[in-house]
This record gives C-alpha cells, sequence and structure tokens, in this order.
C-alpha cells in the first residue's frame, strides 16, 4: 500500500529499527501521560481517596488497562496506530453518579463499585452497536463536510488545556512550545533525531530545566515550575493491577443510562479520530469494516476497564494522534511497542511516580502544539470540497458555531429536570462540542440540496479508492 502522506518518515505497515521503535513507542507514552494521569487526579477527590498511595494505584491501573486495551486495538480492531486510554466524555455522568444521595455516605470502593458497574453494562451496549455494523451503516451520511468540523473540533475544544496550563509559568510552558516547534519544524532537516523524537526531546530539556532551578532554589515548594521528588520517594516499586481489586461491581440503571451519554460522545469523537489518525499515518480511509472493529474493540476495552477499575472507559487518544503529525511516524508497529511499555510502567510504580514530577507548564506547552495540529487535520479534510458553494461555506460556519457555542451554553446553564438521566444525557452531549458539531453537519448536509462533486462526496470516494 502506498502511503497516502508522502512525507511520512515510516508509514502505518513500516517498522522501524527496534532501537528508534522503543524510543517513539516511549514517546506515545509520554504524550499521553498528561491526559492520562489528570482524569484519576480528577476522579480522586470525587470518590474520595485521600491517600497518596492508592492515587498511584488508580494511575497505574489506568495505565496498564491502557497499554491492554491499545494492543487490542492496533492488533485485531481497526489496526489503525492509534492509542486507547482514558476520556473525558466519561466524567460528567461519573459525577453524577458519585452524586447520588445513595452514595453519600459510602466508602470510595463502594463508590467505585457503583461506577465500574456503569461502565461494565455501557460497553456492552457499545460492543453491540460496533458488532452489529450499526454505526457502519450510518457512515453512508457521513462525508468531508461532517468528519472537518468533527475533528477540528476535537483540537479547538481542547484549548484550555494549553495556554491556561502553560501559563501556570510562562517561562517554561513557552519554552516548551518553543522547543517543539523549534525541533519539528526548523531543525527537522539537519538531523534524523529531531525528526523523529521533538516531543520527548522539548519535554525532557524543559523538564531538566525546571528540576535545575527547583534545586538552586528558584522554583520553591509551591511554584508551577518546582519539581519535586517526594512521590518518587514514596511510591512502592512493583503493584500489578487486577480485575475487581475495589470489590465486585454495582450495577443501578439510573446509573447505566446516564453513562450512556459518555459512550455515545466517545463514540461519535473515536470516529472522527479515525479518519484524523488514517490521514496521518498513510493508511486508507476508514470504511465501514474498520469502523464498526473499532467501536466494538472500544467497547470491549471499557468492558476491561470497568473490571479493573479505572473509573472511566477506553477511547482513542488526540493527543497521539496530534503526535504522529509532529513527528511524522505512522508506524501501527511502534504504537503497539508503546502499548507493551504502558502495560509494563502499569506495573512500576516508581517509574510512573517518576513522570508525575512533570511540572504541569510542560504538559500546558505540548498541549499548546499538539492540539493545533489535530485542528488543522480536521481543516486538511476540506481539500475535497468546494469551498465556493455558499451551501458549504453556510454548513460548515454554522457547525462550527454551534459546536464553540451551545457548549458554552449548557456549561453556564445545564438542564435541571426530570427524570435526572435524561437530564444528564442531554448535557453531556450538549457540553460535547465535536457532537453538537458533527450532528449539525450531519443533518445539513443530508438535507440541503447539493451535488456529490459539490458536497466532496465524488473526490472523497476516489480518495479512499486509490489509498
Amino acid at each position: 500500500m502506498a502511503n497516502r502522506n508522502s512525507s511520512l518518515l515510516y508509514g502505518i505497515n513500516d517498522s522501524p529499527p527496534m532501537g528508534e521503535t522503543i524510543i517513539l513507542g516511549f514517546q506515545h507514552y509520554l504524550t499521553m501521560f498528561g491526559s492520562t494521569v489528570a482524569i484519576p487526579l480528577l476522579l480522586a477527590p470525587a470518590l474520595g481517596i485521600q491517600d497518596p498511595v492508592e492515587k498511584g494505584w488508580l494511575i497505574a491501573t489506568m495505565f496498564f488497562v491502557s497499554g491492554i486495551t491499545t494492543l487490542l486495538q492496533t492488533t485485531f480492531g481497526n489496526r489503525l496506530p492509534i492509542v486507547q486510554g482514558g476520556t473525558f466524555s466519561f466524567l460528567a455522568p461519573t459525577f453524577a453518579i458519585l452524586g447520588m444521595a445513595s452514595l453519600a455516605g459510602a466508602g470510595w470502593e463502594v463508590r467505585m463499585q457503583h461506577v465500574q458497574g456503569a461502565i461494565i453494562a455501557g460497553s456492552l451496549v457499545e460492543i453491540f452497536v460496533g458488532a452489529s455494523g450499526l454505526v457502519g451503516r450510518l457512515l453512508r451520511y457521513v462525508g468531508p463536510i461532517t468528519i472537518a468540523p468533527s475533528i477540528a473540533l476535537i483540537g479547538l475544544s481542547l484549548f484550555k488545556f494549553g495556554a491556561p496550563e502553560a501559563g501556570r509559568y510562562w517561562p517554561i510552558g513557552g519554552l516548551t512550545i518553543l522547543l517543539i516547534i523549534l525541533f519539528s519544524q526548523y531543525l527537522r532537516s539537519k538531523h534524523r533525531t529531531f525528526e523523529l523524537y521533538p516531543i520527548l526531546l522539548a519535554i525532557v530539556t524543559a523538564w531538566t530545566v525546571s528540576a535545575l532551578f527547583t534545586f538552586l532554589g528558584y522554583f520553591p515548594e509551591g511554584h508551577p515550575a518546582h519539581t519535586s521528588l517526594a512521590n518518587l520517594k514514596n511510591a512502592a516499586w512493583f503493584r500489578i493491577p487486577y480485575p475487581f481489586q475495589w470489590g465486585l461491581p454495582q450495577f443501578g440503571t439510573a446509573a447505566i443510562i446516564g453513562m450512556l451519554a459518555g459512550y455515545i460522545a466517545s463514540m461519535v469523537e473515536s470516529i472522527g479520530d479515525y479518519y484524523a489518525c488514517a490521514r496521518l499515518s498513510g493508511a486508507p480511509t476508514p470504511d465501514k469494516k474498520t469502523i464498526n472493529k473499532g467501536i466494538t474493540f472500544e467497547g470491549i476495552g471499557c468492558f476491561i476497564a470497568g473490571l479493573f477499575g479505572t473509573g472511566n472507559g477506553t477511547t482513542s487518544y488526540s493527543e497521539n494522534i496530534g503526535a504522529i503529525g509532529l513527528t511524522r511516524v505512522g508506524s501501527r508497529r511502534v504504537v503497539q511497542v508503546g502499548a507493551v511499555i504502558m502495560i509494563l510502567l502499569g506495573t512500576v510504580s516508581k517509574f510512573g511516580a517518576l513522570f508525575t514530577t512533570i511540572p504541569q507548564p510542560i504538559v500546558g506547552g505540548m498541549y499548546c502544539a499538539m492540539f493545533g495540529m489535530i485542528t488543522a487535520v480536521g481543516l486538511s479534510n476540506l481539500q475535497f470540497v468546494d469551498l465556493n458553494s455558499t451551501r458549504n461555506l453556510f454548513i460548515l460556519g454554522f457547525a462550527f458555531f454551534m459546536g464553540l457555542s451551545i457548549p458554552e451554553y449548557f456549561i453556564q446553564n445545564p438542564l435541571q429536570l426530570e427524570p435526572v438521566w435524561l437530564a444528564n444525557i442531554i448535557n453531556t452531549l450538549g457540553s460535547t462540542g465535536m457532537a453538537v458539531g458533527a450532528f449539525s453537519a450531519l443533518i445539513l448536509d443530508n438535507t440541503i440540496p447539493g451535488t456529490d462533486e459539490e458536497r466532496g462526496l465524488k473526490a472523497w470516494g476516489n480518495s479512499a479508492e486509490s489509498a
């Protein structure tokens, strides 16, 4: 298969030398580290976890499960070089479950069991949706006008994790951004190292600077760029996560129905990610079979996450798709090796604790560079569309605006109605920009008259056939 992206250093079926593969796989681990750690850190207070050791176990479990699910997806699922990990789409229904009056006085293990039950039940629905081919049958209505805002809004909706985090201390956050730009764009032609590892080099360099200034006393405790080894010293060396480690799951109807909102939003996001990942890695445009298998294995991944008790599900990681764009390495083998690294390091508590010492401004700087790439990938789908058509311009403008505006409305004015589970579904979907944008574009593109050439469907289909 010829690469659709001729600028790739390694396409989807390429296997870099083992040394490069391990380092590039580790880079994927590092790329998803910030978001993967952020989810359990947000969940821990809501669950009632106070012990730092137990927080560490939750983080390690998240990495361990991410490795397993990534390996399953890349080997047996859609086989795209796409990392599986926790999703923010599940947080709103999870917080709603934890806020139920019946759990007010319960210990954190019991509260986790109810979340696990909802995740396991929802995963069975997602498996059915994928395995039955329902998602694939709906794809005949999806074209570049729908995909473009869906993908672009993934990047745009994550803006609050960029500059606001980097801006906690701009000298370090700005340094990270400048280094990524320098390594990935200006120096990539100078040496192969800069082509392959721009993100890793930028993080390690900025991290080293932060550690040095901490050691010299310029970044005291409490400073945003302070680098402390306290978590590393207190962590145990090894602990292997196992199913039902917090107890047996509890199944409640209201919790299950509410959690389905997270699954709907996650599936919409994942389909957009599949197209973005395929475009960046040189893979063919995903067909119905690929989409169905991808969603099926995401459901299997969520089932595994529920068994192990991550407090969350699993979905495709936009951050790592951005890393493919920056490094120009779309190799499936690299991501599979990265998955093995996640599994191994998920059992080494001290190694995970080491990376909790990365200051937040560095993580924010990394996001500033990568999320912009995701947005640009979404916009690249418009090359197939007639942008002189007022029809297309209206649909795209409306979809983008609603995808940004509607979530802002729901954040400020969450719907209050009975039954609560219905309110949770509407609030979760309404606050998910890519879902709003995709739905808006999908409805208008399929109801407003337009030719296949005008809509980009003919060029889109030709691209898929020639890939």
